[in-house]
């Protein structure tokens, strides 16, 4: 169906693209606001047009989704589409801070099918197929198998009084890159209580589930891709065995957020 050698060449070159403009090694970018708070920077824009004509070729029967990208209604009429955020957490890029990736999945009929995340500056190239599993940098990964919340790693700058029993780790701007910490057992929890958008969480969803995470909205309800309206209320990434409990500790927080 697709050339998986010839996917993650193109994602690593978007990646050694975005490499190449960040500003932590001392590089001149150019940006700015596509609205009050939303930052972008020309690195997004240089990488999201050679993803889209690079991805497009290898498969051209794929609609396109992005956040950089005008969105094209003709995308629903197919069951195949890319989904790419080109620099998932721009602000980390931005600042010269390590914790941004090129993200990109393949979507099939609604349901992720390959996910990949490149984040040079950190050394990680993250890959997921269904049904297959994960893998960062060749090695498979396993998701944390906590069975208590109490106690749970969440990637956190600060954690509120309500979720003091949790343990704040490492928080990366990228959303993506946070799921991916599930992933890869080196945190128990990642939630948002928002609405976020589909580029943001389908490579990373896919990563987690294929490394044994439990991936659904905030709600605890499953994610649908390639929707007429692409968003979801949040996202909620974890250890199997406490899903349950952090959506019922989520749960009044979630419908108060939502509306």
């Amino acid at each position: 169906m697709i050339d998986r050698q010839r996917l993650q060449a193109i994602v690593r070159e978007a990646g050694r693209m975005a490499h190449a403009a960040w500003p932590g090694d001392g590089h001149a970018l150019e940006t700015w606001e596509k609205s009050p708070g939303n930052p972008v920077s020309a690195a997004d824009l240089a990488v999201d047009d050679f993803l889209r004509r690079e991805l497009s070729a290898l498969l051209p029967a794929a609609g396109w989704l992005s956040e950089e990208t005008v969105d094209a209604p003709e995308r629903l009429d197919g069951s195949l589409i890319w989904l790419v955020d080109p620099i998932d957490g721009t602000r980390d890029f931005i600042r010269g801070r390590k914790g941004w990736a090129v993200s990109v999945a393949l979507v099939s009929a609604g349901r992720p099918l390959f996910g990949l995340l490149d984040a040079p500056a950190r050394g990680e190239f993250w890959y997921g197929e269904a049904g297959q599993g994960s893998w960062r940098n060749g090695q498979r990964l396993a998701a944390s198998t906590r069975g208590d919340l109490a106690g749970a790693r969440v990637p956190a700058h600060v954690l509120p009084p309500v979720d003091a029993d949790l343990v704040a780790v490492d928080q990366p701007n990228s959303i993506a890159l946070r799921m991916a910490m599930v992933a890869a057992d080196e945190a128990d929890l990642v939630a948002t209580l928002r609405w976020g958008y589909e580029w943001d969480i389908g490579a990373a969803g896919l990563i987690a589930r294929e490394a044994g995470a439990a991936v659904t909205d905030a709600f605890g309800g499953p994610i649908n891709y390639n929707k007429h309206d692409p968003r979801a209320f949040g996202v909620l990434v974890s250890a199997p065995a406490i899903h349950g409990a952090a959506v019922e500790r989520l749960a009044g927080r979630a419908k108060e957020l939502a509306g």
